[in-house]
């Protein structure tokens, strides 16, 4: 029977232990600069009227953390919180974000949706990408 016997190169063994220590904190960085980029695009198109309000304080990027069910890294972009209106009572502000989002069928709420138009998948895999490539060089 034939043997073959083949070894790799120290190189790309140092790249693969250098992977493997990092890849947390890589996958981390990767989503963080992934939602810093629909954060932008949010901020970007939500309505007028919100830019001067205290909403905007509502929007948030949370922290990077780990799913238990499946170990998944995550970082997400969301409206948290109340806000007070400019009648001067305390509004919830995700049920804003939805009624914009989405619009009312019974009122003059037209939608407007801001949120789902912030994923632009090509612009956050090229910022996530350009993270990945500070961790893993070409060469």
């Amino acid at each position: 029977m034939a043997k073959f016997k083949q070894e790799l190169p120290n190189d790309i063994l140092k790249q693969v232990a250098t992977l493997e220590s990092n890849v947390d904190k890589m996958l981390e960085d990767m989503t963080k600069a992934g939602a810093e980029i629909v954060y932008k695009n949010v901020v970007a198109g939500v309505p007028a009227s919100w830019r001067s309000s205290d909403i905007m304080n509502c929007l948030k990027i949370t922290k990077t953390y780990k799913t238990p069910s499946d170990g998944g890294v995550n970082t997400k972009v969301a409206i948290y919180g109340y806000f007070t209106n400019e009648d001067g009572r305390k509004t919830p502000a995700p049920l804003v974000a939805n009624v914009t989002e989405y619009g009312r069928s019974n009122s003059p709420y037209p939608k407007h949706p801001f949120m789902r138009k912030a994923f632009k998948k090509k612009a956050i895999e090229s910022a996530m990408q350009a993270v990945q490539e500070k961790y893993i060089p070409k060469g």
